[in-house]
């Protein structure tokens, strides 16, 4: 990697990216993996807020009355052109993350494609709920459901996965006719400004897309969430700062979509496929470096196959590879940043107070002089801990688990809903009545068995409890994305 300069990231208001006042604030944009600056941002104040929530306000109407298969081609085009300008994308994600190109490449990228075109295809295949209802006298009555846009919406993305995220939300939004106002993570800028050129050059009118950059409290994330000009909020992020957003716009009464932290369990059974179970854990537990909601960070093994999984984990993990994440050898990234590195080694010293016995990792790498002011942490797997742990009971959100073992079923889906969080589990059996079983038992928004992350884009995704409220995906995200009108009709 050789050191460049840095280069301005812009808000986009109104069609426009707008250009950086004499004396206006930045904040520096830093790459994850070596510690330097690549970008500048400019971080949007109250009165650029207000001109963006004005212009999405503005092109609301008509963009809301532009017919839904010109809508869907809008989308349609936005997919095409981010597969035009593909390693663009992959390149600013990298920077942005720290992640290994492969799976900027594919994942994130990949899914903000797929997100345009899936929506599209979603709202232009919607109908509309009817109901004939019997009156006396041989009479009836027709009620059928009108869906509006919801108005303008705030997205708030989080630093994780910021494109896929970020066209999870704003593609449904802009498809059911919705402008917005996108505040991406102040540790992730690039790919929503990126978005900006291509859904312009797709067709969509100026306003109906707009970013402002900055923080949470006394900036950009606080002048958004709290404008009157806002119709409902999305967000994806930490239960804290969820908790804060429904304080703030619960004045006003505004929807929200939340999905909110995890500690997400893995339950495997005796008779589990050893080596498809390891597979999966090991993307579950170390995939972008556990910087996933849906990561597991509570493995329960039934006694008998513990030592084997326990050895076949620790395994896998020491053959992952931390490095340069322009090496296409490379598996594993850096933590996102400095800050977040020293929470997870907090919980790596607590785990060790605890009594935890480390099976691999649980340490700094060195990676040479390159990397080593990077944010790396050591993939980590412990044994040692129960339920009543710290460790096991917060969210961590790292390369890290806690391995633990069962002996039957029934203590097995205890452990597991043994949580405030309730996002996703994940089943590794080969009993199939037993998979279904156990799957149905859990209390999270989601559960997978013999797999992990396998998603179908049409089905609800969200959690209970601490990990948020409400479902996107498919129809559910028409759902939020729209105010229905019934209208009766005596005939």
């Amino acid at each position: 990697m050789t050191a460049q300069t840095p280069r301005w990231i812009r808000n986009f208001v109104d069609g426009r990216f707008i250009d950086p006042d004499d004396g206006g604030r930045s904040f520096d944009a830093t790459d994850p993996a070596t510690g330097r600056v690549h970008s500048l941002v400019h971080e949007a104040d109250a009165p650029l807020v207000d001109r963006a929530v004005t212009a999405a306000r503005t092109a609301l109407g008509p963009w809301s009355a532009t017919p839904v298969r010109e809508r869907t081609q809008v989308l349609r085009r936005a997919a095409d052109l981010i597969e035009a300008r593909f390693e663009e994308f992959v390149a600013a994600e990298v920077a942005d993350t720290g992640k290994p190109v492969a799976l900027a490449r594919d994942l994130d990228v990949a899914r903000a494609v797929a997100n345009f075109r899936t929506f599209a295809d979603v709202v232009a295949a919607a109908g509309q709920e009817s109901f004939l209802t019997d009156l006396p006298g041989g009479r009836h009555a027709l009620n059928y459901a009108v869906r509006k846009p919801l108005g303008v919406v705030a997205v708030i993305v989080p630093w994780n996965l910021p494109l896929l995220l970020l066209t999870w939300k704003v593609a449904p939004a802009l498809a059911c006719g919705n402008t917005v106002v996108v505040k991406p993570s102040e540790e992730t800028p690039g790919t929503a400004a990126l978005l900006a050129e291509v859904l312009g050059e797709a067709g969509l009118p100026a306003g109906a897309y707009n970013v402002v950059h900055g923080f949470g409290s006394g900036s950009a994330g606080e002048y958004v969430t709290t404008h009157p000009g806002i119709d409902g909020v999305t967000f994806t992020g930490s239960t804290a700062t969820g908790a804060h957003v429904m304080k703030t716009v619960a004045p006003r009464v505004r929807p929200v979509s939340f999905e909110l932290g995890g500690k997400n369990a893995a339950l495997v059974f005796a008779d589990a496929d050893i080596e498809e179970t390891l597979d999966g854990l090991t993307r579950s537990v170390f995939a972008n470096t556990g910087q996933v909601c849906l990561c597991t960070e509570r493995v329960y093994v039934h006694r008998s196959v513990f030592a084997d999984v326990a050895d076949g984990l620790v395994e896998r993990a020491r053959s992952l590879r931390l490095g340069s994440p322009l090496d296409p050898a490379t598996t594993t990234g850096p933590l996102i940043s400095q800050a977040h590195r020293e929470k997870v080694r907090g919980y790596l010293d607590l785990a060790g107070q605890l009594g935890a016995k480390v099976l691999t990792g649980g340490g700094t790498p060195g990676l040479g002089a390159e990397l080593d002011s990077g944010s790396w942490i050591e993939p980590t797997l412990w044994t040692g801990l129960t339920n009543t742990d710290r460790p096991v009971r917060e969210e961590i959100f790292g390369p890290v688990a806690a391995l633990i073992p069962f002996d039957t079923e029934e203590e097995a889906v205890g452990l597991a809903n043994d949580t405030e969080y309730g996002l996703a589990a994940s089943v590794w059996t080969r009993d199939l009545r037993r998979g279904h079983r156990v799957a149905q038992a859990m209390n999270v928004g989601m559960s997978w068995v013999n797999t992990w992350f396998l998603r179908d884009l049409r089905s609800p995704f969200g959690g209970v409890g601490l990990s948020g409220l409400g479902r996107e995906g498919g129809a559910s995200s028409l759902h939020f994305y729209t105010e229905p009108t019934n209208v009766c009709v005596h005939l």
